[in-house]
């Protein structure tokens, strides 16, 4: 057999919540990095993928980033879509590029919206800096002019007399995108160590983020796929120590809501998403 590039690892554990023969998608427990990077050689999501996909890993390649689409933080959870041919990578990157794969996210944060529903538009500028606690040098997001235009749509599912549970959409994808914007409107999520006050960093066990829905077209059979991903078990005290419902187990409010997207729901104008998508970074490895 070739020589695999990314080193397998059977002890990194996923959930499969998709698969066929040109495509996975994948669950992601918090904890784990997607690549191997410094200190994570071997432990990465990319080194599990690679015990069961190797071959087919290996020749989508580097350049295509070892079948990956996009990527989640080491502390978000949540689903993450895999090419298994270079075929089916490029017309996905395309797909992204044309903003027709949604992802949607479950955020616990410190309070609510002032409006149940809506769109934040502010440019995301990429910097490297330290984080609250955290001396090292790491690449950080923060709101500003000289951003890129970044958008996420929202709307508020629950609320509690101490927090509130949100599911969010990333229009764009720009690096700790819904963080950076969450907490730039008063809602930081609970957990957050990089972008939170402290009134919430300890609020959590971990970034009370999870990635819990992805819908696109296959690429070669045109069949919709929509994946859905359960609330993590890791977080389900913190809900009710909180009390707020799991998200997953939710009676819809109306009949079509279960699949409503945030952004249709937010009233977000195409002009919005237009101007958005004109100045979208395409490489969605740099997301939650």
């Amino acid at each position: 057999m070739a020589t695999l590039s990314i080193d397998p690892n059977e002890r990194v554990t996923y959930k499969v919540r998709y698969e066929d023969a040109d495509l996975l998608v994948v669950a992601k427990s918090a904890g784990i990095v997607t690549t191997p990077g410094k200190g994570h050689e071997r432990d990465s999501l990319l080194n599990g993928l690679f015990h069961a996909y190797g071959p087919k890993l290996q020749n989508v390649g580097k350049d295509r980033d070892f079948g990956l689409l996009h990527r989640l933080d080491r502390t978000t959870s949540g689903l993450l879509i895999v090419a298994l041919n270079t075929h089916v990578y490029d017309a996905l990157r395309e797909a992204f590029k044309a903003r027709e794969i949604a992802k949607f996210y479950w955020a616990v944060t410190k309070q609510a919206p002032k409006t149940p529903k809506g769109v934040i538009n502010k440019p995301i500028l990429e910097y490297k800096g330290e984080s609250a606690g955290d001396s090292r040098t790491k690449k950080l997001s923060r709101v500003s002019s000289s951003g890129k235009p970044a958008l996420t749509a929202y709307r508020t599912l629950a609320t509690s007399a101490v927090a509130a549970l949100l599911e969010c959409r990333a229009i764009t994808g720009r690096l700790h995108q819904i963080r950076v914007h969450l907490d730039s409107i008063g809602c930081a999520i609970l957990g957050d160590e990089m972008y939170g006050p402290a009134s919430v960093r300890d609020a959590s066990p971990r970034l009370a983020l999870h990635a819990h829905r992805v819908n696109f077209t296959h690429p070669i059979s045109g069949k919709k796929i929509d994946v859905r991903s359960p609330w993590p078990a890791d977080l389900r005290s913190m809900l009710h120590g909180m009390s707020l419902p799991r998200p997953d187990e939710m009676k819809p409010a109306k009949a079509n809501e279960e699949t409503t997207d945030p952004a249709e729901e937010s009233g977000g104008s195409d002009e919005e998403l237009d101007a958005a998508e004109r100045g979208e970074h395409v490489d969605g490895m740099d997301e939650e």
